[in-house]
């Protein structure tokens, strides 16, 4: 793998259906961290926080309960990362979080102020990371304080077969070679599409507005602290392209509700902007769906969307034994079969490295070698943008006036104007 790239990607993770997973534990052996939690027999309950599709299924969750049979393990999933955060933050301190709670990363560096509130990982696992996503999650005492998941370099996602009817090429070579070039030209192909069939391209306006903004190195603050969201003329600029091109070749303004979910299916829209965990979440609501694919190519070159979090609040019934699980599921080898499961890109330098990855494929994506892909995807970013504590109320507020646009409740000016003015009442 050729991980220097990696090292300066910048990341989130997003949201997605809602579940809950009780399991019970079985018998077995001990874990590979030595921690605490194997020196007792008393039986205990861990519990587990996420959002979206981490990979963690029910089979892995068993692994560990299997490895610690003193141990049960209960899942949470909150519907969307959005919900996490408020939870995440209304009972951080307050002993009301779960034993492991992930922490996406547009609202990790607001979780970083707090940092004296979150357990501090063993010696032990210090250094598996890429650089960057280890140095993000240490604060200025060198306590790390966060388990890095995944990364999230982006394709394109696409039906092949919504492709063809539309007479536009549909093999993954011929798909990249179409969608080659800047965010004009990726808006250019939508309107053929949208021409030629009637429906939206794209899956969601927001998610086209994500994947330029991510491709900026200042956004919305700087690291002075000075805010330069209203007057940053590249934002305008998203914001302009976003509304006027993106939003009449999308299906939805934003992602994460029911119908969106079941759109994947039937036809509504036939591209995505695509991160390694999205693999997961398409196949997932799509199961008997045979048309998609997935594209070595992003428009304006890489984007990087994805990439959160393990953390174990300090004041838990067992932190210890929380470290030791949030230790294993970031381990490289759950990182594989995470990504296996969900197509969460492992941020492990170890599973990074692996030749099993190199030569990874995904059937449901017709055998597509995403391994490969995501590789590549991973090589061709070359910003970071800089995030700071606010980065996420900025940037919601941002998608809201969008979605104001699109649902036709304020027009195009309107609504960057009641943005502006929410800016500056922050």
């Amino acid at each position: 793998m050729k991980s220097r790239a990696l090292r300066r990607t910048a990341l989130i993770a997003a949201a997605a259906s809602t579940t809950a997973l009780v399991l019970a534990s079985c018998s077995g052996g001990g874990t590979d961290s030595g921690d605490s939690s194997g020196d007792s027999d008393e039986p205990i309950t861990l519990t587990v926080a996420t959002f979206n599709d981490f990979g963690y299924t029910d089979e892995l969750i068993q692994q560990y309960m299997d490895e610690n049979p003193n141990i049960t393990v209960v899942h949470n999933r909150a519907a969307e990362s959005g919900d996490a955060r408020a939870n995440y933050f209304q009972k951080l301190g307050s002993g009301g979080l779960a034993d492991v709670e992930a922490v996406e990363i547009d609202w990790f560096a607001e979780a970083m102020q707090y940092s004296d509130l979150l357990a501090e990982a063993p010696d032990d696992v210090k250094g598996r990371w890429l650089d960057w996503k280890e140095a993000a999650a240490t604060d200025a005492d060198g306590r790390l304080v966060g388990f890095g998941t995944d990364i999230g370099p982006q394709g394109v996602c696409y039906r092949a077969d919504l492709f063809e009817e539309a007479g536009l090429a549909s093999d993954r070579e011929g798909v990249a070679e179409l969608l080659d070039g800047d965010w004009d030209h990726f808006l250019d192909v939508a309107d053929q599409y949208r021409e030629a069939t009637g429906k939206p391209m794209i899956d969601s306006a927001n998610s086209v507005l994500q994947g330029i903004v991510n491709q900026m190195e200042y956004t919305y603050t700087e690291p002075d602290g000075a805010v330069i969201a209203t007057t940053n003329p590249d934002i305008k600029d998203a914001y302009d392209t976003v509304v006027e091109r993106a939003v009449p070749n999308s299906a939805y303004s934003g992602q994460w509700s029911d119908d969106w979910f079941a759109s994947m299916a039937n036809g509504e829209f036939a591209a995505m902007l695509c991160p390694g965990w999205m693999l997961g979440v398409i196949s997932g609501n799509a199961p008997d769906v045979t048309g998609w694919d997935i594209a070595d190519v992003f428009p304006n070159g890489g984007g990087n969307w994805g990439g959160s979090y393990l953390t174990v609040p300090a004041d838990g019934e067992n932190v210890e034994a929380a470290l030791d699980l949030a230790s294993w599921l970031t381990a490289p080898e759950q990182q594989m079969q995470a990504f296996a499961n969900a197509g969460t890109f492992p941020s492990q330098v170890e599973a990074l490295e692996s030749s099993e990855l190199a030569e990874s494929t995904n059937e449901y994506f017709n055998d597509a070698p995403v391994g490969e892909i995501l590789a590549d995807r991973a090589e061709a970013v070359t910003v970071a943008p800089y995030k700071d504590a606010d980065y996420f109320k900025y940037h919601d507020a941002l998608q809201n006036a969008v979605n104001r646009v699109f649902d036709g409740l304020e027009d195009q000016e309107t609504s960057w104007n009641t943005w502006v003015a929410e800016v500056e009442a922050f």
